[in-house]
């Protein structure tokens, strides 16, 4: 019989976790229909079936669950193996799959990103952005970056940025024609551009002042699931917005977009590079790792495990 690479057997692996010759070809760095040629010659050659196809969906065949059982210990094993001898090596080569907002990681591209490719010229980051908070070890991905208050509670939460603040603004033609919003309740006679979340869940905007929190459930004629959408379209006077003050900072400075209620938006922990506590980590994480804590606080921030009992406390 014809030898079997890593290729074909990583193959099956991503297919019986996805689901999807798309989504596993991605993975795995293939095209779909490459994808589909290497598990069909695998079963050739195996002269067995290890997927049930239809035009709607992909499982796993009996004969393809016992082929799996034995293959994904044993790639385990391999990948293990090979990370091991990475640690010997002066600089970490390999892949690094990462999950992040698309705010979060515009945010760190400029600093974190680009400084770890420069360093590291043999390792390779993939960047998924998405507004779900999605599970990082299904999903297989090394690490994701979030909210703070949205890492998991079994996850380790390293400090990748300083204390965030929302800015709730409009253009300077929508506000010509509306007085200034002078407290949270005062939306409600605007024009509010709402978000989407990916789980259909529409964002409340949230204020705090002196100890007193509101948290609106906004009305308004357009909803939008883009940041760079909601942000054009408070350029273009539609309404006004509530976002990351990071995101529209240019936009403040050269006056296209005015801010208010800013009492009632104070600063909370920023975001957090996170991976799983039980898991051993590989030198390419733990690269990344380190430069997010060496670029986020010279004197080098420790990881916090976040657990039930205890929630992270992040420092600016």
């Amino acid at each position: 019989m014809e030898k079997t690479g890593l290729i074909e057997l990583n193959a099956v692996v991503a297919l019986a976790h996805h689901r999807s010759f798309r989504r596993a070809a991605a993975e795995i760095g293939l095209s779909p229909s490459a994808m589909s040629h290497k598990i069909a010659t695998l079963e050739q050659r195996l002269g067995v079936r290890l997927f049930n196809r239809t035009t709607r969906s992909v499982s796993l065949s009996e004969a393809g669950e016992q082929f799996l059982a034995r293959v994904r210990p044993a790639l385990a094993d391999i990948s293990s193996a090979m990370e091991a001898i990475n640690q010997f090596r002066d600089t970490p080569s390999g892949n690094l799959r990462i999950n992040a907002s698309e705010g979060a990681i515009q945010m760190i591209m400029t600093s974190v990103v680009a400084e770890f490719l420069r360093r590291y010229p043999d390792m390779r980051l993939e960047v998924v952005t998405s507004t779900a908070l999605v599970d990082i070890v299904a999903e297989g991905f090394d690490g994701g970056i979030r909210m703070g208050e949205s890492v998991p509670l079994d996850m380790i939460a390293v400090p990748c940025s300083p204390p965030l603040r929302f800015a709730v603004v409009g253009s300077p033609a929508y506000f010509s024609q509306r007085p200034f919003p002078k407290t949270p309740d005062d939306l409600s006679r605007h024009n509010c551009i709402r978000t989407r979340f990916a789980s259909g869940a529409l964002y409340r905007w949230e204020f705090v002042k002196r100890g007193q929190q509101q948290i609106i459930d906004v009305e308004g004629t357009l909803t939008l699931d883009s940041q760079h959408l909601i942000v054009d379209a408070a350029l273009q006077g539609i309404g006004v917005i509530c976002v990351n003050e990071s995101s529209i900072a240019e936009h403040l400075k050269a006056g296209r977009l005015i801010r208010t209620l800013e009492d009632w938006t104070p600063a909370y922990p920023g975001l957090c590079l996170f991976y799983p506590a039980n898991r051993h980590v590989p030198a390419g994480l733990r690269a990344f790792i380190d430069l997010v804590r060496e670029m986020n606080d010279p004197r080098g921030l420790m990881p916090t495990l976040l657990n039930p009992a205890s929630r992270m406390k992040v420092e600016g």
